[in-house]
């Protein structure tokens, strides 16, 4: 089981240093709390508790597909957060 636990990891990461990031570009521009800032880290609070929970789901029938589409719905989520990121600065 190290895929996911690999998984989790990479979902930890991803999102976490993309709430990083929103923090970074609000103190470089000097706006602290922003409401934009603080909807992307929100949606990427919403995508972590999500994926994790589809990630930990029991009753799949192929576990391994399952597995690679959450993976890929991580990689388009993580790109539409950081369009939005991208729109902070």
């Amino acid at each position: 089981m190290a895929s996911v636990r690999d998984l989790k990891k990479d979902i930890n990461y991803v999102l976490g240093d993309i709430i990083e990031a929103v923090y970074i570009v609000e103190a470089a521009n000097g706006k602290q709390d922003s409401k934009e800032g603080a909807k992307v880290i929100d949606d990427a609070i919403a995508t972590f508790d999500d994926l994790i929970a589809k990630v930990n789901q029991k009753d799949v029938e192929n576990r391994k597909s399952h597995l690679t589409a959450v993976r890929s719905e991580l990689e388009t989520k993580a790109k539409s957060l950081v369009d939005d990121l991208n729109k902070l600065s």
